[in-house]
């Protein structure tokens, strides 16, 4: 069959290929050409700016013989929101992220706990920062400087909140997830998201990986950042809208958390003049925690064979 492989997947299209699958790559952003209209197959990200969006609805309109879409990224709100028919099969990117997020998220904490934000300005001012060094105790009161016995929330207990809990778990600190409803999973207590409240004035570091939806907009706000101590470390690498962007600006430049380490902001990209930036005690990277899915061709491979051998107009049964 006729596949489409975003231009952005990085992937190598040769096992599909070898399959005996034409592939055809293309630019998500753009409408699909009107020769490759007759695709059964999209494999794309189905995230990114108006532009993007507006072509994702464009091809849910004309692509009549589309009967799977394979989306690289771990949500598919944005397809799903596109308009695409209830005949066409929809499989998401679920565990291609768990592992770069995780190693992205720890690498963010332990950044903020080992204060590489300050130290980084002294040496950009080739300036030697005798507080950085030096003895210190294991333990300072003030603000969380390792991760050897934190205390770790994980907000987002999924996949990939599982996964950074392992590292997080690896390195010293004693992990807790947050999820809609309490009990154990993986191997790790879960308290309920009604319940945070109580648990974060006892909280060294604060790990976001929630989805956008409206009941987590703003989910950490001025209000709940009030509870955090003030050696907390805050980290997000779920989604920027999760987390009230002024509030936090705030809580850094008044000291009432120790610092924060943001993979993902909202708005996002971070305008030029937020005031966000220059923010003390804070390491901003833009949405790198995952774009490189792991496993991925493996699992298209096995989805496609499954495509190509269901009957046309039956629902396709087997995808993961």
């Amino acid at each position: 069959m006729k596949i489409l492989l975003t231009s952005t997947s990085h992937l190598d299209p040769s096992p599909l290929v070898a399959d005996g699958h034409e592939v055809v790559v293309f630019d998500e952003a753009a409408p699909v050409p009107p020769e490759h209209r007759d695709a059964e197959a999209m494999i794309l990200w189905g995230m990114g700016g108006a532009r993007a969006l507006a072509a994702l609805r464009d091809t849910a309109g004309r692509m009549t013989n589309l009967r799977w879409i394979q989306t690289l990224a771990a949500g598919p709100d944005a397809i799903l929101a596109a308009g695409f028919p209830d005949s066409v099969a929809i499989t998401t990117g679920r565990h291609f992220h768990d592992a770069t997020v995780a190693e992205h998220t720890l690498a963010l904490a332990l950044a903020c706990a080992r204060s590489l934000p300050r130290a980084l300005e002294a040496q950009r001012e080739h300036r030697w920062d005798r507080e950085l060094g030096g003895a210190k105790p294991l333990h300072d009161p003030d603000r969380l400087t390792t991760l050897i016995g934190a205390r770790a929330l994980v907000w987002g207990f999924g996949a990939i909140g599982q996964a950074t809990a392992r590292l997080l778990t690896a390195v010293g600190a004693q992990v807790r997830g947050v999820a809609r409803s309490a009990g154990t999973r993986a191997g790790y207590e879960v308290i309920a998201v009604d319940d945070i409240d109580a648990a974060l004035p006892t909280t060294d570091l604060l790990v976001l990986i929630l989805p956008a939806t409206p009941s987590t907009a703003g989910a950490l706000d001025a209000r709940r950042l009030a509870l955090l101590p003030r050696r907390a470390i805050v980290v997000n690498t779920g989604r920027g809208s999760t987390v009230d962007t002024p509030a936090l600006n705030a809580a850094l430049r008044e000291g009432r958390i120790a610092a924060a380490g943001l993979d993902v902001t909202h708005p996002e990209p971070l305008p030029a003049d937020s005031p966000l930036w220059d923010a003390p005690n804070l390491i901003l990277t833009p949405h790198g925690a995952g774009g490189r899915p792991v496993g991925a061709m493996e699992r298209i491979v096995r989805n496609a064979r499954i495509v190509a051998n269901s009957p046309a107009g039956e629902p396709i049964e087997g995808l993961s």
